[in-house]
């Protein structure tokens, strides 16, 4: 369940403005790419599962051992089912423009990357400079047009369902206990949703959110 605040002007705009983006047809030169990351801790068996055997599953303890956490970023292009997916040490900034990075490569022809991310500290330019520089971070920024999240709208970021996908198909309640084995694991999971062009299909427009929140306006985006 999402718990949707109070609506004021700015929320309504950028509702707006995403689910107006959303609702374009796909673009290869300008293409619509949401963005975002969730911690993963890691966990390893504290004594070895009893493996499988016929009529009976994998048997596992309960204890486990505490291996810190690490981090994983999803970016997804929801039309065209392209799926970008990284594990990192963690979601510091230059982390996150090292994501950034990776995904303007995927994008070599595009004119202009439409991004769609949520408000998060290291979000901004300033963690791709402090990266890459004043020059190469400046116009790796410029790459993207950045669409923002409402405040408490986390949940119109469309790579919010990447991530729910992610989590259920390829960590699941396996315990992970390594930076390169969840690597491996987002890897394969990636390579997959590639192959098969996994798409989202995004059913909430501007109509229903106007009529679902009971605004006839529709403010200018600043």
């Amino acid at each position: 369940m999402w718990c949707v605040p109070a609506l004021d002007n700015e929320y309504i705009a950028r509702m707006e403005a995403l689910l107006g983006l959303y609702e374009q047809p796909l673009d290869r030169h300008r293409p619509v790419v949401c963005l975002d990351e969730r911690p993963v801790q890691l966990l390893q068996d504290s004594r070895p599962s009893k493996p499988l055997r016929p009529g009976r599953g994998v048997m596992k303890d309960y204890e486990y051992v505490r291996c810190g956490t690490a981090n994983v970023f999803c970016a997804v292009e929801p039309k065209a089912g392209k799926h970008i997916i990284k594990a990192t040490a963690n979601r510091k900034a230059a982390a996150f423009a090292e994501m950034m990075r990776d995904v303007a490569r995927k994008y070599p022809r595009a004119r202009k990357i439409r991004l769609v991310l949520d408000n998060l500290s290291t979000h901004t330019a300033k963690s791709l400079v402090a990266r890459f520089g004043e020059r190469r971070g400046a116009a790796l920024w410029r790459r993207f047009k950045i669409y923002y999240t409402p405040k408490h709208g986390s949940w119109l970021n469309q790579a919010e369902i990447e991530i729910s996908l992610l989590s259920r198909q390829c960590l699941g309640r396996d315990r992970i206990s390594s930076l390169d084995s969840l690597g491996r694991r987002c890897a394969a999971w990636q390579a997959r949703a590639n192959a098969d062009q996994v798409r989202i299909s995004w059913g909430f427009t501007r109509t229903k959110a106007r009529k679902k929140f009971r605004y006839e306006f529709c403010p200018r985006v600043r």
